[in-house]
C-alpha cells in the first residue's frame, strides 16, 4: 500500500512539472504540417566543418597530378614484389632497405622512360589492329623480368645482410628519406624531360655509395647479370654452331632422300610431290635447347636433336592407281571375193592402269614442335624471351632474312585499277592481300600456322577461285610442276617470280607473285609488297613463270 501511495505521489509530481500535462483533443490530433514542425524543433541545426586541411589539399593535388591510372598501374606492378621484400627487412638493415626502395625507383624510371619512348609506336600498332599481339609479348617479357628480379632480390638481400651489418636507426631514416625524395622527384620530372634519366642514374649511384653498401651494389649488378643470363644462350658459341650444323646435316640428308625417290622406288609411271620447304629458324632451335639443357654441348643433345627433327618433318609415299584411256592403232584383215587377204588399220580407246607414287613431305614448323614439347609455363616464357632477344647472340646466324622474330610493319601497295581488269589476277590479289603482315614461318602453309614463301604462293593459287589445285609445292616445285617459263619482257601481273640462292638449296629458293611495275607480293618477313629492283632481289633473280 505504501508503494502505491509512493507511485501516485511521483505521478502527480511529474504531471505538475508538465511531462504528463493533459492535452486537449485538438492538440492530440495534429495536422501533418504541424507534426513535422514539432519534430523539427527536436533536431539540432548547424553545419558540420567539412573544410579540408592544407595537408589534405596538398595530398589531393599530388594525386591529381600523378593520375589515377598511373597510381593503379604502379601499385599493381610493384605491390606483390615489394610486399615480400619488405617482410624480410624487419631488422631495419639499411642495405636491404636501400636496395628495395632503389630497385622500386629504377623499375618506375625504366617503365616511365619506355612509355615515353615508345608511345608513338604503340599508338600506331593499335591503329593497325596489332594491340593483342603487342600486349601479349609485353606481358610475357614483363613476367619473366619480374620472376628473375625476385630471385635476384632474395640473393642480394642475403649477401647484403652479411656484408653491411647493423647501422644506426638515424642513418636508416636518412637513407629512406633520401631514396623516397629521389623517387618522388623522378616521377614528377621524367615525363617532361626523358634526359633526366642520366642525372637519375648518377644520383642512384651516389645513394648506393652513401649507404656504404658496396656489397649491395654488387648484388644489384648481380641482379642485372642474372637478367642478362636469362635472356642469353648459355652454351658456348662453338657448341651452338656445331649443333646447328648437325641439324642442317639431317635436313640435307632428308633432301637427298626426296631427290632419290625415283631410284629407291622404281617402276612407277609418274612421281608426284607435295613438298614443304626443308629449313628451320636457327634461333628457335638454340632457344629450345637452352631452355631444356642450359649450358649444353654437342654430344649431350644428339638424341634430342633426332627427337626434334622427327617431330618437325614427316616424309611419306603412297601408290595411287589411276584408270586412264589411250588410243591404240590396230591392224585388221579381210578377204575379198577372190579369197585374197588384205590388211587395214583402225584405232580404239583402251583403258589401262597408271601407277603414280605420291610423295608428301610435311614441315610441322618449329613453333608446333615447341608447343608440343611439354614445356612448363616458365620454360615457355623463357623460350619466348630468348627468341625475342635472339639469345643476345644475333651474330651467330646473322644474314638470315627469315629469322627475325619481330617482322615489323609490312609494306603496302596500290595496284593500278587497269591491272585488276584481268579476273584471274584480281582473284589472286584478293586472296593474297588477306594475309598481309603475317610473319615468315618455315614450313607454314596455312593461315593457322602462317606461311613460308612457297607455302603462301601455293595457298593463294589453290584458294583464289581460278580452278588451280597444285597442292603444297616448294619454290622449285612451283616452277617445274606448275609453270612455264617466260622472259622479263613478257612477264605480266599474275605471273610468279622466282629467285635462287636466298638460302642453301638447289634451284629456285624463293617465290613471289608479280603484280607489275617492278613490284611483287611475297612472304618475306612479313608478307608484304616489295620492289624487285632492289640490289638484293636483282642479285638473286632467277626467272618468271606463268601458271599453266
Amino acid at each position: 500500500m505504501d508503494e502505491e501511495k509512493k507511485f501516485t505521489k511521483e505521478r502527480h509530481k511529474k504531471r505538475a512539472s508538465g511531462r504528463y500535462q493533459k492535452k486537449s483533443q485538438g492538440e492530440k490530433l495534429k495536422s501533418e504540417t504541424a507534426a513535422k514542425k514539432a519534430y523539427g524543433k527536436k533536431f539540432r541545426h548547424g553545419k558540420k566543418d567539412l573544410e579540408l586541411t592544407a595537408e589534405e589539399k596538398k595530398k589531393i593535388k599530388k594525386l591529381q597530378v600523378q593520375g589515377r591510372h598511373k597510381i593503379r598501374l604502379e601499385v599493381a606492378e610493384n605491390v606483390s614484389v615489394h610486399r615480400q621484400i619488405d617482410r624480410t627487412n624487419e631488422d631495419q638493415n639499411v642495405g636491404t632497405e636501400a636496395l628495395n626502395k632503389t630497385t622500386a625507383t629504377a623499375e618506375k624510371t625504366v617503365r616511365t622512360l619506355q612509355q615515353s619512348r615508345y608511345s608513338k609506336k604503340l599508338q600506331k600498332d593499335v591503329k593497325k589492329g596489332a594491340e593483342e599481339t603487342t600486349s601479349t609479348k609485353a606481358v610475357q617479357k614483363n613476367y619473366m623480368k619480374k620472376e628473375f628480379q625476385r630471385a635476384a632480390y632474395k640473393k642480394s638481400q642475403k649477401e647484403a645482410a652479411n656484408q653491411v651489418g647493423s647501422i644506426s636507426k638515424k642513418f636508416v631514416d636518412k637513407a629512406e628519406d633520401l631514396v623516397g625524395r629521389f623517387a618522388e622527384w623522378i616521377r614528377e620530372k621524367i615525363m617532361d624531360n626523358p634526359l633526366v634519366i642520366i642525372i637519375a642514374l648518377v644520383i642512384l649511384i651516389l645513394i648506393l655509395m652513401l649507404s656504404g653498401s658496396a656489397g649491395l651494389a654488387g648484388g644489384m649488378l648481380g641482379s642485372f647479370s642474372d637478367t642478362t643470363i636469362a635472356t642469353s644462350y648459355t652454351a658456348d658459341d662453338d657448341d651452338i654452331r656445331a649443333v646447328e650444323q648437325d641439324y642442317k646435316t639431317k635436313e640435307s640428308d632428308l633432301q637427298t632422300q626426296v631427290n632419290n625417290i625415283p631410284t629407291t622406288h622404281p617402276g612407277y609411271d609418274e612421281y608426284r610431290y607435295n613438298l614443304a620447304e626443308i629449313n628451320h629458324n636457327q634461333y628457335q632451335l638454340a632457344a629450345l635447347l637452352t631452355v631444356l639443357y642450359e649450358d649444353y654441348t654437342e654430344v649431350e643433345v644428339q638424341s634430342k636433336l633426332t627427337e626434334i627433327f622427327n617431330a618437325q618433318y614427316n616424309l611419306t609415299s603412297r601408290e595411287v592407281i589411276e584408270k586412264r584411256t589411250r588410243t591404240e592403232t590396230r591392224t585388221g584383215h579381210y578377204k575379198d571375193e577372190k579369197g585374197q587377204v588384205h590388211s587395214y588399220t583402225y584405232t580404239v580407246e583402251v583403258e589401262y592402269d597408271w601407277h603414280v607414287l605420291v610423295t608428301t613431305l610435311t614441315n610441322n614448323t618449329m613453333d608446333s614442335v615447341v608447343r608440343n614439347m611439354g614445356l612448363t609455363e616458365d620454360q615457355t616464357s623463357r623460350y619466348e624471351l630468348l627468341l625475342e632477344t635472339r639469345g643476345n647472340k644475333a651474330y651467330l646466324f646473322e644474314g638470315d632474312p627469315y629469322s627475325n622474330p619481330d617482322p615489323g610493319e609490312y609494306q603496302d601497295y596500290d595496284i593500278p585499277p587497269e591491272a585488276l581488269t584481268d579476273t584471274r589476277f584480281a582473284n589472286m590479289i584478293r586472296e593474297a592481300e588477306k594475309y598481309l603482315g603475317y610473319p615468315y614461318v618455315w614450313g607454314g602453309s596455312s593461315p593457322s600456322s602462317s606461311f613460308d614463301c612457297s607455302g603462301f604462293v601455293s595457298y593463294v593459287i589453290n584458294h583464289c577461285g581460278n580452278g588451280w589445285n597444285y597442292g603444297r609445292q616448294t619454290a622449285d616445285g612451283l616452277l617445274n610442276n606448275c609453270c612455264i617459263r617466260v622472259s622479263k619482257e613478257d612477264a605480266k601481273p599474275g605471273d610468279l617470280i622466282f629467285f635462287q640462292g636466298t638460302y642453301d638449296t638447289s634451284g629456285a629458293s624463293h617465290v613471289g607473285i608479280y603484280v607489275g611495275n617492278g613490284m611483287m607480293i611475297h612472304c618475306g618477313n612479313p608478307i608484304q609488297y616489295t620492289s624487285i629492283n632492289t640490289s638484293y632481289w636483282q642479285q638473286h633473280f632467277y626467272t618468271f613463270g606463268r601458271i599453266r
